[in-house]
């Protein structure tokens, strides 16, 4: 599938898919890869494949919000990167149960080793969702599995700091939930070695090390890093991690200590024999190895050979054979130990007893990490091995891009058409093809008895090769002075014409370590060493049959590794090296249009471009393009999607640009698909406002529903709490009756917040007015009705005077008529009975209201002993000493204007009188009880009175009544009668 112009990329950062150039040339590719390096976009996609130039600098592309955009997501639904390859590859494998495998290729310093790693840490993180202790496990594993391999197979060179030497090919398995369950590593051709710094002065010294790097010839050369003991420190907990034991990881330091000695190893020739210079290194090699002293020796010195009869004989090594030995033997010593830590890690992550039955398919995502295409000035047997593993992989890539393209072809019905290619199967026949190739010709010379070398080999392959369109050399093309006689052979690549020397050619591929060695190590007492040397439990005259050589090894390698990775669905990475400075900045135009050309980039396109630049699901271009028609704006009506797509294409007149398939729409040019990403990306902004128009009037309305939805509930909330307010009212309230209160000592609850603000309301105030009133009730029925007038004295009294007056009588009997009572005026009552009695008969009053002694201030301040006489129809003044003789007689009614009494203590009353001729009296106390206060039980009687009188006299009670005032001191002062709550208390408690 070809990848979108992404939504999240502008133009201004080119093209996001080299298929959608314009024209396909290396000018146009080299400028959009250009332009996209210089605006920081390092990805760019060719369909499926992504190309990746190394930034030479961290960037902020590959956190958890990286992996979460990712996650899930289709090809062209992000820009360019790496996890969007991880997540297709991840998804056909999870989803059609599909082993795929993910192909990362390029040269030292491109960054092929980061790209595995971010494509494994991918994985990682988006595999195990419910945390399973064994699946995190096994990733834990895998993650640290990198670790290790990058500390025993790369290498600090002067072009990348993290150069991996060998070839990585890692299967992870994965079960029918998409979780990894284990996995395998493969290694191919381990080139060179480092080793790091980092360890204790105590372990150097264990190991007979010195902690300078410079010191050893092996190391001498190489470059050292400022990380190295933290990376050390991470190597260790790595290998602890996997689970190495402390033996395994001790015999590792042993091994590795005994390759820096053996570099430093020198031979003398003393008379007719080879000397080792020097016996401390032996006894160190000795100890670190746990063989004996001599039998180091003797490995490095002599040869043991059987001969034909069975002979067995020692042959003593020249200085030169020597030194050759001990340095195939250090290399030997390596490449066992990264096979054996390999051997190991596999142990522990390969899948076991798996049962499909059980656990479902078993799928598999390879991730192969290759080294890529070398030329160099000098170019020897190792960059023959790799740039024959980059022909394979090129056919093999070819192979299934044209596979893939033809096969989707024929699922859509389209026509296939013929595409042509550069098929570089020539290339591969002539370095692998039995009995001719380039293998077969070095494999023959080491097979040859007598001596053969380099120059005669090369002659044979002039020779068997000289018709070759695709080899030369300078005995073949003897005018080109490139190339020197006896020494280079050139082979023309798929990537560019390639000079090999062929000195060292078949000591490099024959096995140069001697069976002593292997001798050697399988007897050590180490069993790790043991292990790793299986080979050398065969005696002399065992071995008999000759080892395959390097090249015919790394060649069968090779092929399982292409038939493993052909049946598998591929991705591909494809990194560059921008230049050779490391630096973040600079592109050289040179060095990455050479490495595009022998990745195959252009070629790549080609293929793509060959038949349709664009293909997709009818539903997905529906999906995006369906704005840019009327008919399928915003949801079409016609039977199927395909209708709806051809609506778009000819509204747009793209019918001869277009193909239909079965289920998908093919592009031919991209300049169709432009045509329609600029319509698009003109009305997006006008869709954008009109749904943010729609979803604002959607959140707008929810919250409208929200918003009711909550005073509904707060509505059912207070009203239950309403009715839980009453209903412990209810409950506080139901026994009052059998109370000896009533219910007064009865707590009333705290209303709650709903029914405080309706505490004024009618029905509330009724609730706490009715209560009271029902107690007062209840304990009015029970007082006699002989005490009623005195008692509806005592509340008319309480209503006026509370809280004004602090002692007016109330606690005392009041009898009112006091001049009659005997106890109360002993002497004269009878003159005042009989003086009441007259005026009975004479004024025909039914009640008496008051009576009693007092004394009269006139206007000149002066005071005299008068009695007050009030009865329901007049006011009497009489004089105790003439015998009660009436002084004065004023109408009850004619005291119209009001009453003045005052606040303290005293006992002082004005009348007031509607002829402004008021009375002003002191009411005398008891004798009896001289502290008996009789202003309140005047107050309270004549209020009583005038109510009464205004409940039978309609509408009139204010005009007839009598008003009060109560003043601070001694001031008097005319009032204005108020008695609407007079009236209501005095009516109410009588009732």
């Amino acid at each position: 599938m070809i990848a979108l112009l992404c939504p999240l990329e502008g133009l201004e950062f080119g093209k996001s898919d080299f298929v959608l150039l314009d024209e396909v040339n290396m000018e146009q590719f080299m400028e959009n890869l250009k332009l996209r390096f210089e605006k920081a976009r390092i990805y760019t996609f060719i369909g499926e494949v992504v190309v990746s130039v190394n930034p030479y600098k961290q960037m902020d592309i590959y956190g958890k919000e990286a992996i979460d955009a990712y996650r899930g997501r289709e090809l062209y639904e992000n820009p360019p990167h790496l996890y969007a390859v991880a997540d297709a590859a991840y998804k056909a494998m999870k989803r059609r149960a599909k082993d795929t495998c993910i192909v990362i290729s390029g040269e030292s310093g491109a960054g092929k080793t980061e790209a595995s790693k971010y494509i494994m840490q991918y994985i990682a993180a988006i595999t195990n969702p419910s945390q399973r202790a064994e699946v995190e496990s096994v990733k834990n594993v895998l993650l640290k599995s990198n670790c290790v391999l990058e500390a025993f197979g790369n290498a600090k060179t002067n072009r990348n700091d993290n150069s991996s030497r060998f070839g990585k090919y890692m299967d992870i398995n994965f079960n029918f939930n998409g979780d990894p369950t284990g996995g395998h590593i493969n290694n191919y051709l381990l080139e060179k070695v480092r080793i790091l710094r980092g360890g204790s002065e105590e372990m150097l010294g264990s190991l007979h090390l010195q902690n300078d790097p410079v010191n050893y010839v092996y190391t001498r050369e190489g470059a050292t890093s400022n990380n190295d003991r933290s990376n050390h420190r991470a190597v260790l907990s790595a290998l602890q991690v996997i689970g190495f034991s402390e033996e395994e990881i001790d015999s590792i330091y042993r091994i590795l200590g005994t390759i820096l000695i053996l570099g430093n190893l020198q031979f003398e020739t003393d008379s007719e024999s080879v000397q080792v210079v020097g016996s401390e290194a032996v006894s160190h090699i000795a100890g670190l190895t746990t063989t004996e002293p001599d039998n180091v020796t003797k490995s490095l010195l002599y040869r043991t050979v059987a001969t034909g009869g069975g002979e067995v004989i020692e042959k003593g090594h020249t200085e030169k054979e020597a030194c050759f030995g001990r340095d195939a033997f250090a290399k030997a010593l390596y490449e066992r130990l990264f096979c054996w830590i390999v051997a190991r890690i596999n142990a522990v992550i390969e899948v076991k007893d798996y049962n499909p039955v059980l656990h479902g398919k078993n799928t598999v995502i390879g991730v192969l990490d290759i080294y890529g295409f070398e030329i160099f000035d000098n170019n020897s047997f190792e960059q023959f091995c790799i740039n024959y593993c980059n022909e394979k992989l090129q056919q093999l890539f070819i192979e299934l891009i044209l596979r893939q393209e033809q096969d989707e072809y024929q699922r859509e019905g389209i026509t296939w058409q013929h595409i042509d290619y550069f098929n570089n199967q020539i290339i591969v026949d002539l370095v692998e093809q039995p009995h001719k190739g380039i293998i077969s010709v070095l494999d023959e010379a080491c097979l040859t008895v007598g001596k053969v070398t380099d120059t005669i080999c090369l002659e044979s392959m002039d020779a068997k090769l000289r018709q070759h369109p695709h080899y030369t050399s300078r005995k073949l093309t003897p005018s080109d002075k490139t190339m020197e006689f006896h020494r280079d052979f050139r082979i023309r690549h798929y990537a560019g014409d390639v000079t090999y020397s062929v000195e060292g050619f078949l000591d490099k591929n024959k096995d140069p370590l001697f069976q002593d060695f292997k001798r050697l190590m399988y007897n050590s007492s180490n069993p790790v060493l043991k292990e790793m040397w299986p080979d050398g439990q065969l005696s002399i005259t065992e071995v008999t049959k000759r080892p395959l050589t390097a090249a015919t090894l790394f060649k069968n390698s090779i092929v399982a590794l292409v038939d493993k990775l052909g049946c598998k669905e591929p991705y591909y990475v494809r990194c560059i090296k921008p230049n050779e400075m490391k630096s973040p900045v600079l592109f050289d135009d040179a060095r990455c249009q050479h490495q595009v050309a022998y990745l195959g980039l252009l070629e790549n396109v080609r293929v793509r471009r060959a038949g349709f630049a664009y293909r997709q699901p009818y539903a997905r271009f529906l999906q995006r393009y369906k704005m840019t028609c009327e008919y399928t704006w915003p949801n079409h009506l016609m039977e199927t999607d395909r209708e709806a797509v051809e609506a778009i294409v000819t509204q747009h007149g793209f019918q001869d640009d277009v193909a239909y398939g079965h289920t998908k729409l093919f592009v031919r040019t991209p300049r169709s698909l432009f045509t329609l990403e600029q319509e698009r990306a003109a009305l997006i902004p006008i869709l954008v406002l009109f749904l943010q128009k729609v979803w604002r009037g959607a959140l707008a309305r929810m919250r409208c529903q929200r918003m009711r939805a909550i005073y509904a509930i707060m509505g059912c909330y207070k009203r239950y709490k309403v009715k839980a307010h009453f209903w412990e009212v209810e409950r506080r309230f139901t026994n009052v009756r059998n109370m000896a209160d009533y219910g007064k000592s009865v707590e009333w609850p705290t209303p709650p917040a709903a029914l405080a603000q309706f505490d004024t309301s009618l029905m509330y105030s009724l609730l706490y007015m009715f209560v009271p009133r029902w107690r007062a009730r209840q304990i009015v029925k029970n007082i006699p009705p002989s005490d009623m007038g005195e008692v509806r004295a005592k509340v008319a009294a309480l209503g006026a005077l509370s809280g004004e007056r602090k002692d007016w009588g109330c606690g005392r009997p009041w009898e009112r008529d006091y001049l009659s009572n005997v106890r109360d005026c002993p002497q004269t009552s009878s003159n005042f009975i009989r003086i009441s009695k007259e005026l009975r008969n004479k004024d025909q009053y039914n009640q008496v209201l008051f009576s009693g002694f007092c004394r009269k201030v006139n206007r000149f301040n002066k005071s005299t002993d008068r009695a007050l006489f009030i009865t329901e129809k007049h006011i009497y003044k009489l004089d105790p000493k003439k015998q009660f003789k009436v002084l004065k007689r004023l109408p009850l009614e004619s005291v119209s204007t009001g009453l003045s009494i005052t606040a303290g203590v005293d006992q002082m009353v004005a009348l007031h009188t509607s002829s402004q001729d008021d009375v002003l009296l002191y009411i005398q106390r008891g004798e009896l009880c001289p502290n008996q206060d009789r202003i309140g039980e005047l107050l309270g009687t004549l209020i009583d009175h005038f109510t009464r009188s205004v409940a039978t006299v309609r509408g009139c009670w204010v005009e007839t009544g009598i008003g009060f005032r109560l003043q601070r001191g001694a001031e008097l002062k005319q009032a204005k009668p108020n008695f609407t709550e007079l009236a209501w208390l005095s009516i109410n408690c009588s009732q």
